[in-house]
């Protein structure tokens, strides 16, 4: 049976987890210390930058590199293969954007990002400031640079995923937050290029809310929620939970064979074994 390690602790609020096959590690955000940190199984703990800017969730590119969404810029960026940095997009019809959180890359190379307004509606994970833009919107950045709202209804949108074909991208619905009337539920859209269609509520969280989501190589959708991790398979059936001590914001599969879950979870950080791999190509084994 597996059991569910800790492999870090001692955080404010853990966030944003990616793994690294080809270096071997872990990075993950504890956003109110404005730290990324880096695990890794030979190394252990490390700061992999200092100064992060309320560095949120992250994933990578196609080409390996790191894609973060700042609370305290207000912005995405990538860091380069040289450490520099490279603001994607901060604005959007010229107003700057509330606040990116989570992130994915498809493998056109279009990132799709996240901007709810937890990161300026205190000082705890930001700055605290009146929003700018009307709405909380999922957002496109397509490859020549083009940035466009494609999903304008979310009270905040949070947690997104690809279906392992990208024919679906799963969006979570944290509104509940700070609004009991909103659902805690996640929704799916059909991808087509640019555009997304509805497709209505995918599941529902019975305790807590969804925040960060993530798919395996099946299909089925992992979700955090505040008693542990919930995954359903497509069909939005909820198979089953890993129970969590702690409420969790966000998972991600890696290790070196690709079947262990990483699980931020307030002030830790956990894996379990999994008996499958993730969707997301790097989650598959070294690379």
């Amino acid at each position: 049976m597996s059991t569910l390690d800790v492999i870090a602790e001692g955080f404010t609020w853990t966030e944003g987890p990616v793994w690294f096959g080809d270096r071997d590690c872990l990075l993950f955000s504890d956003i109110p210390s404005q730290r990324i940190l880096r695990w890794s199984e030979t190394e252990g703990l490390s700061v992999y930058r200092a100064g992060s800017g309320f560095n949120n969730g992250n994933t990578r590119d196609r080409q390996g590199r790191l894609i973060g969404c700042r609370h305290g810029m207000r912005d995405v960026v990538r860091t380069e293969h040289d450490g520099s940095l490279t603001v994607l997009a901060g604005l959007f019809e010229g107003k700057r954007l509330n606040s990116p959180n989570d992130v994915v890359v498809s493998s056109d190379g279009s990132v799709w990002f996240t901007d709810p307004t937890y990161g300026i509606i205190s000082n705890f994970e930001g700055y605290r400031s009146e929003p700018e833009q009307a709405a909380r919107n999922v957002y496109r950045l397509s490859p020549d640079g083009e940035l466009s709202a494609v999903i304008t209804d979310f009270t905040q949108p949070n947690g997104l995923c690809f279906s392992p074909d990208e024919a679906i991208l799963y969006v979570a619905e944290s509104g509940s937050s700070h609004d009991d009337s909103v659902p805690s539920v996640i929704r799916r859209f059909a991808v087509d290029g640019a555009t997304l269609r509805d497709l209505g509520v995918f599941a529902e969280i019975d305790t807590g809310l969804p925040d960060g989501i993530r798919c395996d190589i099946l299909g089925n959708l992992w979700s955090s929620a505040a008693d542990g991790v919930h995954c359903f398979d497509a069909s939005g059936t909820l198979l089953g939970k890993i129970r969590v001590p702690q409420v969790v914001s966000n998972i991600c599969f890696g290790g070196r064979d690709g079947q262990r879950m990483f699980i931020t979870a307030t002030t830790a950080v956990y894996r379990v074994f999994v008996d499958v791999k993730g969707a997301e190509p790097w989650t598959r084994g070294r690379g």
